[in-house]
């Protein structure tokens, strides 16, 4: 059976290791590689897994078939509509980094079917389930911001601050899903609780460019920070921000500074 995957990155590579494992046939498909083209990649493949950036995304999905069951990987998206003319989605998200994939740690995620599970699991990862797929992509979309303006807090983690803000964070997501029609409880997975407190410390890209910005507003970053496009999303409108999203407002105002 054939899985191709849009996305040669570190995320994308570390789920095929594991397809690959299985004995499953695993394509690659990466523009900036240009290895083989797009078409060659997608033929007779059974499932697509896309694992690109959030931002490179919308310029790909118009090209993937819509009739085969499309595992969405990437981290970034604050609602489902990219995918609505998907017969068939599926979302997996969590506290992965993929460095410790690929080291074998033992590793929790969130899926929202199980033909993911029978795909991924293996004996070092496992998954807690959901239907509620737009849930978890606001989550994966959402903590990235939230990891960011815990770096510029500069919170250290283990400290009663860091704690107070994650137990804060949870409880002002669950708003925000529940303004924007997913499931309070989704927060409660790995995709949300787990995946905040991991991407909230160290070597989380965006609580240490959170922290660069601190010291340096102006700052660039080398590579992609998936919470300033998210956050970029939000200060569009691209979802509804609620009364009780207090924390997420302070960091709408203090972003104004930044750049």
């Amino acid at each position: 059976m054939k899985i191709a995957i849009m996305g040669a990155g570190a995320f994308g590579t570390a789920l095929g290791e594991i397809l690959a494992g299985k004995g499953y046939d695993i394509d690659y498909y990466d523009s900036k590689l240009e290895r083989e083209s797009l078409k060659s990649v997608l033929s007779n493949v059974k499932y697509i897994v896309l694992a690109v950036p959030s931002k490179a995304a919308p310029y790909l999905l118009p090209y993937l078939p819509k009739d085969k069951p499309l595992v969405v990987a990437t981290k970034g998206f604050l609602d489902d509509h990219n995918f609505i003319d998907f017969k068939d989605y599926m979302v997996l998200s969590g506290p992965g980094f993929a460095s410790d994939i690929k080291a074998r740690k033992e590793t929790h995620l969130t899926a929202t079917d199980p033909r993911i599970v029978e795909l991924f699991s293996t004996d070092y990862l496992d998954f807690d389930m959901t239907t509620d797929a737009k849930g978890v992509l606001m989550c994966g979309a959402l903590k990235n911001i939230y990891a960011l303006y815990a770096g510029y807090l500069d919170l250290k983690p283990g400290s009663s601050e860091h704690e107070q803000y994650l137990t804060e964070v949870a409880e002002e997501m669950k708003a925000l899903l529940s303004a924007n029609g997913a499931k309070p409880s989704t927060v409660d997975h790995a995709c949300g609780k787990g995946d905040l407190r991991l991407t909230c410390d160290y070597p989380s890209r965006n609580y240490e460019f959170g922290q660069i910005l601190k010291d340096n507003p102006g700052a660039e970053p080398e590579k992609t920070v998936e919470g300033l496009t998210a956050l970029a999303k939000v200060k569009r409108g691209e979802i509804t921000v609620p009364d009780a999203a207090v924390i997420l407002k302070e960091m709408i105002k203090s972003s104004e500074a930044w750049g």
